[in-house]
Formats: C-alpha cells, sequence, structure tokens
C-alpha cells in the first residue's frame, strides 16, 4: 500500500470573533492516496472549505489560527514535511507548485484587469522559472488542454470576455500549470448548468489521468461524489463523521447524518409526497451542542447523545463512523420500526400504491441500492 501524499491528523481552525471563538474545524484527521479522488461532502457550515485552506495555509491570521497540535503532512519532493509548521517562504513554493487549489467562484478568484494569459504566466514564471516567451506559450498549451477554443486569441483576453465555464477552465489551466502532485477543488461546478458541469468533471478526470495527480473534491452534490471520487468523508459541524469507499457509503450509510444526507435526493422511478428531510440547521460553531452535534436533528437520539460525545469508530477496513449507534445498533431498528426513522411519510411506488413506512419490519421501505445520480441541493463550506 503505498503512503498517503497527504496525511491530516487532528486538525483545528479556530476564529476569534466578536461573539466568541469560533471552532470552524475541530479535530479533522483524514488522508489522501496517490493519485485517488477523495470526495468532501456535508452541509453549509460543516466546514469543508476552512479544511482545504488550512491545508494550503490561506487561513487570515488574524482572526483565524491553526492550533499547534494539528498536523498536515504532505509528502513531497523533499519527503514528508509538517505544513502547519514549515516556513512562510517554503509554503509560498508549496503553494501552486505542489498543491494547488480552485476555488468556488472563479469570477471573484480571477483578476478582472489582468488578461487570463497573465494570469497563468505568473505562476509559471514564480515556480517553474520561464521567461516570458515560455510562459506564454506555455499558458496557450494549458488553454488548449482544458479545452477552450482558439487559446491563442483567449489567452489575451480579460475574464468578463468569457463565459462561466469558460472561466472555470481557465482556473483549472492556472492550478494545473505548474504539474501538482494535490488538487484541491473547492465546489469546481457551481453556477454551471448540467452540460458544463459534466464537460469540467470529465476534464478533471482526464487531466488527473494524464498528471498523475491525487484530487481533493469537495461538494455538496452527492451525485458528482458517486461518479467521481473513489473514497468520501462526510463532514458536519467541524468534524468528520463518516468515511469510506464511495460505494460502500452510499450503499450502505452507517451515520444517521449521510443517511439524511441520502435520503433528502429525489430518485428517478420513485415517486413521493413529499421528500426526506433532515430538520433544523447545523448549528453555530461558537456553541456546537455538547454530546453528538447531530443529536438535535436526529432521528435516532437518545439521553447518551445528548451527554457525551461519541468517538470516530472503526467499523470495518476503511470504514470510520462517528456515532453511538455503533454500538447499540439495535436502537436504529427500533425507530425505523416506529417511525420510519428519516423515511419520508407518503412514499409511492412506481405504480403509484402507497408504501407504508411505519410498522412492523417488513413494512419499512427497502432502498434500491443505487447510488443517487442528482444533487442533494444543500451544502457548501
Amino acid at each position: 500500500m503505498p503512503e498517503p501524499i497527504l496525511q491530516v491528523e487532528n486538525l483545528r481552525t479556530y476564529f476569534r470573533t466578536d461573539a466568541g471563538l469560533a471552532r470552524a474545524v475541530d479535530g479533522v484527521s483524514f488522508h489522501v492516496n496517490p493519485g485517488e479522488t477523495l470526495g468532501i461532502v456535508g452541509e453549509s457550515g460543516s466546514g469543508k472549505s476552512v479544511t482545504a485552506l488550512s491545508v494550503m495555509r490561506l487561513i487570515p491570521r488574524p482572526p483565524g489560527e491553526i492550533h499547534a497540535d494539528s498536523r498536515i503532512l504532505f509528502r513531497g519532493d523533499r519527503g514528508v514535511e509538517d505544513l502547519v509548521r514549515v516556513s512562510e517562504e517554503r509554503m509560498r513554493h508549496i503553494r501552486g507548485n505542489d498543491i494547488a487549489m480552485i476555488f468556488q467562484e472563479p469570477m471573484t478568484s480571477l483578476n478582472p484587469v489582468f488578461t487570463v494569459g497573465a494570469q497563468i504566466m505568473e505562476s509559471l514564471r514564480l515556480h517553474q522559472g520561464l521567461n516570458k516567451r515560455d510562459a506564454r506559450d506555455r499558458a496557450i498549451e494549458m488553454l488548449r488542454l482544458v479545452g477552450i477554443p482558439i487559446p491563442e486569441q483567449r489567452v489575451d483576453e480579460y475574464p468578463h470576455q468569457l463565459s462561466g465555464g469558460m472561466r472555470q477552465r481557465v482556473m483549472i489551466a492556472i492550478a494545473l500549470a505548474c504539474d501538482p502532485k494535490l488538487l484541491i477543488a473547492d465546489e469546481p461546478t457551481t453556477a454551471l448548468d448540467v452540460t458544463i458541469q459534466a464537460q469540467i468533471l470529465e476534464l478533471l478526470n482526464r487531466l488527473q489521468e494524464e498528471f498523475g495527480m491525487s484530487i481533493i473534491l469537495i461538494t455538496h452534490d452527492l451525485g458528482v461524489v458517486a461518479e467521481t471520487c473513489d473514497r468520501v468523508i462526510v463532514m458536519y459541524a467541524g468534524q468528520v463523521f463518516e468515511e469510506g469507499p464511495v460505494d460502500d457509503l452510499f450503499h450502505d450509510p452507517q451515520n444517521p447524518y449521510t443517511e439524511g444526507l441520502l435520503k433528502s435526493i429525489p430518485r428517478l422511478g420513485e415517486r413521493v409526497e413529499r421528500l426526506a428531510v433532515i430538520p433544523g440547521v447545523v448549528p453555530s460553531p461558537i456553541a456546537w451542542p455538547t454530546g453528538c452535534r447531530f443529536h438535535e436533528r436526529c432521528p435516532y437520539g437518545w439521553e447518551k447523545t445528548e451527554r457525551e460525545e461519541p468517538p470516530l469508530f472503526e467499523i470495518a477496513p476503511g470504514r470510520r463512523s462517528k456515532c453511538w449507534l455503533v454500538e447499540n445498533p439495535e436502537r436504529r431498528e427500533e425507530i425505523r420500526r416506529q417511525t420510519g426513522g428519516f423515511t419520508a411519510k407518503g412514499a409511492l411506488t412506481g405504480t403509484g400504491a402507497a408504501t407504508p413506512i411505519a410498522g412492523s419490519p417488513d413494512d419499512v421501505v427497502q432502498e434500491s441500492g443505487e447510488p443517487p445520480h442528482a444533487g442533494s441541493g444543500e451544502g457548501g463550506r
């Protein structure tokens, strides 16, 4: 088994605000293997984007701070380095050269007063030491590689002259210009129509094969995760709540939060009167709930979940879940018999006949087991 290219251990990123200390990322651990795509999903406020910015060391200080006991181990040309402790000068060399990031909204990430070619050339001249002519040729080559037509003309155009899909392709070209070992894509298909989304994801998959890089894909679209990722971690309230191979997690979610996310997705061929929903909202990072941070929204909660925070149990090789149901599985079955859990009432079969939700175990609606191909519609940072 190859060594991970990135190993994040006990990452804690806090922000000091007028209202108090916001523990945006609070004890997150995960790894990324060479050549794999790791998906990170969760609702808005779960800490996904702050985790990515912490890896890039782009947290504004003040008010943000990465705690000293956090470790972000990156395996690069100089061996394993802890990105929390390397100098800012060294981090500037790693950032954009060994680790690159695609941000959520290209129109706000691209500088409106510079041509797209100049913005690609900047990283090439800084990290690769190319002269102006060679950097321009490489910029044109990158624009052609990401599928932008007439790259010799587009290299001299400004961001406002390009469509949203083209701007996102320019962002990918900037990120990949220096052949990074790890690419962090934070909502790379946000605000794009579905056909452009498919093109961008196909482009990322193709470029991953060509460059041999690893990808961290941050998204709230579970359909994207099902189609493109090898493994996935589910974040909630600044913590990892579930982790596992994408097929295992979609077919057999162990954490109630993951179950709720999957059940909120409309499925082809299934008629329902109302979609299942997770009640409430993600709590404030200034005042995380005691016990399990999901217990106020969880249909399976009981006294123990209100008092004690569960550990991240290892339930199988490569599978982890942060829930007391791992030790008390009978609780889930009992609640499902009584209320159906997260299952929406009024579910109908494809023929229109009503399907019972609660009652005997045989009355519980059985999921098809197929991974969803539609977005959850809720998510973000």
